[in-house]
């Protein structure tokens, strides 16, 4: 626009233009302030591209507010439906919808903080969101290239690779116990909880804190730093045909691959490597993979050991292959215990994750070391990841209703003892289930004890290998669904902890549906009273 074309009229920004109330003012008013009031016949509208384009400095606008309800925020949603709910959103806005939508905090963030902080430039890490897996990644990595584009904002820095540096940027020291800044605990040993038949391995794990500066309360979380399985880092060693001993900056390869990288899922960076060293069709096929497709069926059995199998014969440099892995990140597990109860001692009930794929047993890194590869008296990193909104209530009296099966009864032993620990007057009720209930029936000895000094006010159990049919959590929910919604009607407080995907979302549904029978309520009036039940801090989840 020509400015000595619109000189006879004072342009007036329209109450729809794409600016904030503030902006709008300071553009009306700085072109009143230059046009003088003799030369001006009558007011005009301006469009938003003149005033852009007069006033290049003006910060942008916001595209929108941030309370639109974040409808995404689902971890049941697949990441495609959650992508077009945030279309046309702020950038903010669609890198959380990218993300698992966990709020697990092994980020160190929770969704939306994490998605601001990388949309800000304040986080240059594009793969800390551990749930997400590949999936987040790359479409992490697709927005974040709008940073770097001319209509981004200043503040904005362009993402970064998401190899492992081994720079280390400067920062003001963190907190004791925190995941900057971890403390160092005993590990004091381990006890199985599942009986001879059970088709589960899964841990009673004990740590010391004496000395680690590691404090907690009851809803906290525990994030240890594994090592990865010696077995799969030999088996990489000879695929890559190097020695452990190779350098690899300060390190040693065998040292990075055990303690620095992660060789789970390949990622997209290591098959664009591997189409630099090959050729021919094994070239076509790497580049597919390095761009999300499957060329064969397999890319997602795919792990750093099964992709350089994939490619026999390559010799990619030892350093070179290191850049392209992703950062062995730690894990975070609920807390199992009671700081009131057992000060100074923690605990955890972690399912050791064994499976045969593609010929091969995998491991999952933290929990098969927890579950068998640490000795006890071992020293190891550590840190608290304190909840997000997950916290028995401040009024000791009010009633808990908690959901846990497997290993999802974990935060609620923890909130069991400490009720206990602190004589809270409130009632106490625990759904579990599990699959036997002879071979896995997790601190049944502790729960009949707990029920006896009239701690847990009532158990309901649900075995779903028992019978002729399946029984889970959410129809034992229906079934009490009377006395649940008395509960819930006095002001009970509700938890759920376990499955993201599937128990979580089929307990939630549990619940509408109770609201509706025994409340009498619609259906979206029963929807309304959970999703409130949320907003009020009565509803609350911790899912992985």
């Amino acid at each position: 626009m020509s400015l000595q074309t619109r000189i006879p009229v004072v342009p007036v920004l329209p109450d729809s233009a794409p600016f904030t109330g503030e902006q709008r003012a300071w553009l009306n008013g700085f072109f009143a302030a230059i046009l003088s009031a003799d030369q001006v016949s009558a007011p005009t509208a301006l469009s938003a591209g003149d005033a852009a384009a007069l006033m290049p400095d003006m910060p942008a606008p916001a595209a929108e507010a941030e309370d639109d309800g974040a409808p995404w925020h689902d971890p049941a949603m697949p990441l495609a439906e959650r992508m077009a709910l945030a279309e046309g959103k702020a950038l903010p806005r669609r890198m959380m919808a990218a993300m698992a939508q966990q709020d697990c905090g092994q980020c160190g963030y929770v969704c939306e903080t994490y998605a601001k902080a990388l949309a800000d430039g304040a986080e240059s890490k594009l793969n800390l969101c551990a749930p997400g897996g590949k999936e987040t990644l790359r479409m992490l990595k697709q927005l974040a290239e709008e940073t770097t584009t001319p209509a981004a904002k200043p503040a904005a820095a362009p993402a970064p690779s998401a190899a492992v540096s081994y720079a280390h940027e400067p920062h003001a020291p963190a907190a004791l116990g925190t995941r900057e800044n971890p403390g160092e605990v005993t590990f004091l040993g381990r006890t199985r909880l599942n009986k001879d038949g059970s088709e589960k391995e899964t841990w009673h794990i004990e740590f010391d804190l004496a000395g680690s500066g590691i404090d907690y309360v009851a809803g906290d979380s525990f994030g240890v730093f594994p090592v990865n399985d010696p077995d799969l880092v030999a088996a990489v060693l000879s695929a890559l045909h190097a020695p452990p001993d190779f350098p690899i900056a300060d390190k040693t390869l065998g040292e990075v691959l055990s303690r620095e990288v992660c060789l789970k899922s390949a990622p997209d960076a290591l098959f664009t490597l591997i189409s630099y060293i090959t050729g021919g069709d094994r070239k076509a096929k790497a580049r597919a993979l390095a761009s999300g497709e499957d060329p064969d069926g397999d890319a997602a059995t795919l792990d750093v050991l099964a992709a350089l199998e994939k490619f026999p014969g390559i010799r990619p440099d030892p350093e070179a292959l290191v850049e392209c892995l992703e950062p062995l990140q730690p894990r975070l597990y609920s807390i199992s215990s009671s700081p009131t109860a057992t000060p100074g001692k923690l605990t955890l009930t972690v399912d050791a994750v064994r499976y045969e794929q593609t010929g091969r047993t995998r491991l999952g890194v933290a929990s098969t070391f927890l579950g068998g590869r640490i000795a006890p008296g071992t020293r190891l990193k550590a840190y608290i990841q304190k909840a997000h909104g997950f916290a028995l209530p401040a009024d000791l009296s009010k009633d808990v209703i908690m959901v846990g099966p497997g290993t999802g009864i974990a935060p609620f032993r923890s909130f069991l003892h400490e009720r206990l620990a602190t004589k809270a007057p409130g009632r106490n009720w625990l759904f579990f289930g599990h699959q036997k209930r002879d071979t896995d029936f997790f601190y049944e000895d502790e729960l009949s004890g707990l029920q006896a000094r009239g701690t847990l006010t009532r158990l309901d159990t649900a075995w779903s290998r028992d019978g002729a049919g399946k029984v889970y959590v959410q129809d034992k929910i229906r079934a009490a669904g009377p006395e649940l919604w008395a509960w819930l009607a006095a002001g009970a407080h509700f938890y759920i902890c376990g499955d993201a995907k599937r128990m979580a979302k089929d307990v939630e549904a549990a619940m509408v549906a109770v609201a509706a029978e025994h409340g009498g309520l619609s259906a979206e009036a029963a929807a309304r009273f959970v999703a409130d039940l949320k907003t009020a801090g009565r509803y609350q989840a911790d899912v992985y």
